[in-house]
């Protein structure tokens, strides 16, 4: 890639100029994988593009885009920025509620769905939005008789390829500079109303530029790519790290199917969540050295180069077991707020335990209360339409990331724990719940955890269960076990359970010990609400959840 494209339709472009037929994009539908090439992809945003031109779009508007992973997901993308708008990239789990805050809050005039379900969502709320002029979905949809304009993703294309407007589009582009806004993503919001993350072409371009020479991909790499483009690392990674290095990208059904689409695929590099490496882990852990190691390799395929993990800490075990196998995991860190990357390890620099070091042209340094903060052409410009928010963590040039960690001697970058997150009991002792749910989840009967006790006399913490390990203790202790509920009024399970939740707490002092559990009779599930999109626990809105529940656990 060159070091100037001055925004990310350059890049694209010039990418597809000198790719040309190679496949950017393979797609699995029906059970076979279709393949799109740069051409065709450029092809098709431009024809996108001057289709939402010619329904009005001007430069500086929003529209938003609200799909499962699929080759229309990033076309779209390339298109809307095309126009000189901007993107507002939403979750496809999200419910009605959170879309129509999203769209009205950003000013979104259009919306790109995939399919029904999500335009369901839409016309549930359209009463509350009134600046929803028009409505596109990659599959047929059916719409009832309603203000809102409506196209298929073929009948924009048709109309843009009709419009004309090529000149039109090639104007929009050469205005756009590194501080054109390209996208609005909007956190989780484990509290209130999620904040909108604006993010400019140069935040992102930064990122891209900075990860190319240290990402070492090769022109034949292929990428297996299942974490949601919605999610700002999955689209920086898969979309515009892979545009610039000219890679292919081949997109996974999602985490049901990834086993099988790495088995299919065979690629070089995946990009995961410590969840999915912890799930492979605890599937093998119990086999000898020789046949682990085997084990994850087939899992893997032949061509594995490169495995990354970001979004939240992977445990120690679990870095090291999959090294010992000869499968090197390199972690990194960022925020939606820093476009999103800060510190990457990679082959030539890395130390585990550690998120790695800044990556060029980042700034990190640590506030005296322990807290990161950043500074470089990654961080974002604010939030949208909440200068308040903006100020409280841009603050002269630095941003405060709202994470504590440590930077040692080498400049390598860990992660302790989250500002906010962090337990004072009724005694003042402070408590990183971080450390305690790692601790917690190393033991296989323990999927998930979430420690309380903030304001509390002791620590305790609420448990989702490996429920295959939970049928096979069961199993083992002789426990008549016929539906998952009775895994937690099963008093020798629960003695069992209490026996190795006070062995994981051997090395940390009495004050920060878990003293009491309760365990579900299921794991957290995204469905509920209790994980982000990048499987994260939302611990606030677990605690909120559980709350009475947990209280009982102080009752004396």
């Amino acid at each position: 890639m060159t070091d100037s494209a001055g925004n990310l339709c350059n890049l694209h472009r010039e990418a597809c100029r000198r790719l040309g037929a190679k496949v950017a994009i393979r797609d699995r539908c029906w059970g076979l994988f279709r393949d799109i090439s740069y051409r065709d992809v450029r092809r098709q945003a431009d024809r996108a593009a001057a289709g939402l031109i010619a329904l009005g779009i001007s430069p500086g508007d929003r529209i938003a885009i609200l799909s499962e992973n699929r080759i229309e997901w990033p076309v779209a993308d390339h298109a809307v920025l095309s126009t000189g708008a901007a993107d507002v990239t939403m979750h496809a789990p999200l419910s009605a509620e959170q879309v129509e805050f999203q769209i009205a809050h950003s000013g979104a005039r259009g919306a790109i769905v995939s399919g029904q379900v999500q335009a369901d969502k839409i016309l549930e709320r359209l009463e509350q939005l009134p600046g929803l002029e028009f409505l596109i979905a990659f599959d047929p949809i059916s719409v009832p008789d309603c203000r809102l304009a409506h196209l298929t993703w073929q009948g924009l294309c048709h109309r843009g390829h009709l419009a004309g407007v090529d000149d039109e589009i090639v104007r929009r582009e050469a205005a756009l500079d590194r501080s054109s806004l390209a996208t609005i993503i909007y956190t989780s919001g484990t509290t209130g109303n999620p904040k909108g993350v604006m993010l400019t072409h140069g935040n992102l371009l930064s990122n891209v530029e900075a990860m190319v020479p240290i990402a070492f991909l090769q022109p034949d790499d292929l990428l297996l790519s299942w974490l949601p483009y919605s999610h700002v690392y999955a689209r920086l990674t898969d979309n515009y790290l892979a545009t610039g290095a000219g890679i292919t990208v081949a997109l996974a059904a999602g985490i049901d199917t990834l086993l099988d689409d790495l088995e299919s695929v065979h690629p070089h590099w995946l990009t995961a969540v410590p969840r999915f490496y912890e799930k492979l882990w605890s599937s093998v852990e119990h086999l000898d050295p020789d046949t682990r190691g085997n084990q994850l390799k087939s899992i893997f395929g032949p061509r594995i180069r490169q495995l990354t993990s970001g979004g939240a800490p992977l445990p120690r075990h679990v870095c090291d077991g999959f090294d010992e196998a000869g499968l090197p995991i390199f972690e990194g860190y960022g925020l939606t707020e820093t476009s999103p990357v800060i510190c990457f390890n990679h082959a030539r620099a890395y130390r585990y335990g550690s998120v790695g070091q800044p990556i060029p042209g980042v700034e990190v340094r640590i506030a005296e209360d322990g807290e990161i903060l950043t500074r470089g052409p990654h961080v974002m410009p604010g939030y949208w339409k909440n200068d308040e928010a903006t100020a409280e963590v841009i603050i002269d040039g630095w941003f405060h990331t709202g994470d504590i960690g440590t930077i040692d001697e080498d400049g390598y970058l860990s992660i302790t724990d989250r500002k906010k997150d962090l337990i004072i009991t009724s005694a003042g002792k402070n408590v990183a719940p971080a450390v305690l749910e790692r601790l917690l989840t190393s033991d296989p009967l323990i999927d998930q955890a979430v420690v309380y006790g903030d304001g509390r006399k002791f620590i305790t913490a609420l448990l989702a269960p490996n429920l295959d390990e939970l049928r096979s203790l069961a199993e083992e202790l002789k426990c008549p076990i016929e539906t998952d509920g009775q895994f937690v009024t099963t008093p020798a399970l629960l003695e069992h359970i209490d026996i190795r939740v006070a062995a994981r707490m051997d090395s940390v002092s009495n004050p920060e010990r878990v003293k009491k559990c309760l365990m579900l009779d299921r794991p957290f599930q995204l469905g509920e609400e209790e994980l982000t999109a990048t499987l994260k626990v939302r611990r606030r809105h677990i605690i909120a959840k559980y709350h009475d529940a947990l209280d009982t656990l102080y009752d004396i």
